[in-house]
């Protein structure tokens, strides 16, 4: 059997934890949990959790041993089961054999310091990951906690965020300071002058710095980006010896260094953030945005709650997380503002969407918007989208369907394929305008995205210029004529067919990468 024991956010461990470390014949932890657990029999082997399979490999070999050598204990921040070790000790000895006693995410508690609900809030890490998901998704949704790791911390999701109006609250050093039992212990402050009880909080699980504060791979003192969070005094090098040995006393490095695969080559990304310096005490600071992108931040921040103040209230849900999505997509055009017949219609948006493929922490651009209709429908579908529209009237058109949806589309004034530089990578454009300039736009899209590209036209000239460009650039390309009939009504309580103009819709899909000869 093995015992997982979550520690909440602080290193004193919970009354439940006792019992087991009392009969444990190999404990397993960061070294500030090993430090803690005063009850950890003179027997038991200990085990620095760094990188994750040799430890996992050392729990393996122990429980190949008699039975009557003890249990097996891992301490772990916060709640195990939530972004850590579980999944890892599930996949490897599967879960009949572990006991898991949770402890208090640093989610629910950067939430609780701010006193807000997170039962509608989007958790996603950014540990070990590429920062743009977590990017979108704070772009696109009012309530999202981002947990975050060695370059994905406050300053980079600050740069990212500068335009989105969302506010960040960077929660440091969650848990230190406080005794058990007690409150917080936090300081709050607020650097941008904004009232408490909204904003976002950020704080890193990142693992925390070694007392001397050399880089991994030194001798002594390396810096340690593990979820375990622990500090070591003389420690060994991130680069050398073996990190999950048998503790003989102070010195073992609690990770690789880098922090940046989330496999199993390192430890799992603990929710409950770094361990704190003697005498740090936790901190709860609201920041802009830009004020966060400007600032170099400590590694003892751990999870990042980046709220859209407007919204950050929900109505009482009964799922948790995201909003389900939409009832029905390819809305009629009476649910959208437009100019003069304008807009996409409802026939051709179903089959742009279902190109487009919009979801959940992904980015997705709107060439020659309009009305926003297509933009509007990708964000209802979980998307971050950003309308490019070269009218002012066009532009204000967006934001107010956006508005009238709940839904939120950053809208760019200017003309394609000028302002495409300026904004981030999009995974997937739908273009339903450009004129004379279409071959140039799709190009210059066809370039940028990473997954696909629609382009709907009236005009049969432009098909063979369009389907050029998305080859040209290396896209899957294929196309259809869409020509519907509506059922409209005739006097005498009749009904006829209503032809709607045909239009020509082509897309392009990026192939999948080929890794032949590159090693798995």
């Amino acid at each position: 059997m093995i015992t997982v024991v979550g520690t909440g956010t602080g290193a004193p461990l919970p009354p439940d934890a006792g019992a087991a470390l009392a009969g444990a014949g190999l404990v397993v932890g960061g070294r500030r949990h090993l430090a803690a657990a005063t009850t950890i029999p003179d027997t038991a082997e200990r085990v620095v959790l760094g990188p994750l399979a040799p430890a996992l490999d050392s729990i393996e070999q122990f429980l190949e041993k008699p039975a009557e050598r003890g249990r097996v204990v891992v301490l772990a921040s916060g709640d195990p089961g939530f972004f850590g070790i579980v999944r890892a000790l599930v996949e490897r000895f599967g879960a009949e054999r572990l006991e898991v006693h949770p402890g208090v995410s640093s989610v629910a508690t950067a939430f609780a310091r701010i006193g807000l609900t997170w039962d509608d809030a989007v958790v996603v890490s950014a540990h070990g990951r590429d920062l743009r998901t977590a990017v979108n998704v704070c772009r696109a949704h009012p309530k999202v906690a981002v947990l975050t790791g060695p370059g994905s911390g406050p300053a980079e999701l600050g740069a990212a965020l500068r335009s989105s109006g969302r506010v960040l609250v960077v929660a440091s050093a969650l848990g230190a300071g406080a005794t058990a039992g007690s409150g917080s212990g936090s300081e709050v402050a607020s650097d941008s002058g904004m009232a408490s009880g909204s904003g976002a909080a950020s704080a890193s699980n990142a693992g925390a710095t070694s007392g001397t504060g050399s880089t991994p791979g030194s001798g002594t003192g390396s810096t340690s980006t593990s979820n375990a969070g622990a500090t070591s005094g003389t420690g060994s090098g991130a680069g050398t010896g073996t990190r999950s040995d048998t503790v003989t006393g102070t010195g073992s490095a609690l990770s690789s260094g880098t922090g940046t695969t989330p496999d199993s080559a390192s430890a799992p990304h603990s929710d409950a953030g770094s361990v704190a310096h003697s005498g740090e005490r936790e901190r709860v600071e609201r920041v802009t945005p830009a004020e966060a992108a400007a600032r170099d931040w400590e590694p003892v921040v751990s999870v990042v709650l980046c709220l859209d103040e407007a919204r950050v209230l929900s109505p009482v849900r009964t799922v948790a997380g995201p909003p389900s999505g939409p009832a029905q997509w390819a809305l009629e055009e009476g649910e959208f503002t437009h100019r003069d017949s304008m807009i996409t219609k409802f026939e051709v948006r179903a089959l742009a969407l279902a190109r487009l493929g919009p979801r959940l922490g992904e980015h997705v651009w709107d060439i020659g918007a309009g009305s926003g209709s297509v933009a509007v429908e990708c964000a209802r579908l979980g998307a971050a989208v950003t309308a490019v529209e070269k009218t002012l009237d066009g532009v204000e058109r967006v934001r107010a369907n956006a508005a009238a949806h709940g839904v939120y589309v950053t809208a760019v004034h200017g003309a394609a394929p000028t302002v495409l530089s300026d904004l981030p990578d999009p995974d997937a454009v739908f273009i339903g305008g450009g004129g004379r300039e279409l071959p140039a736009i799709v190009t210059a899209c066809a370039r940028r995205a990473r997954r696909s590209v629609v382009v709907a036209m009236a005009a049969l000239d432009r098909v063979p210029a369009v389907r050029d460009a998305l080859v040209a650039a290396g896209l899957d390309c294929d196309g259809v004529l869409l020509q519907s009939s509506r059922l409209a009504p005739l006097p005498g309580d009749v009904t006829r067919l209503a032809a709607t103009n045909p239009v020509f819709l082509l897309w392009g899909v990026r192939p999948p990468a080929r890794d032949e000869g590159v090693a798995q």
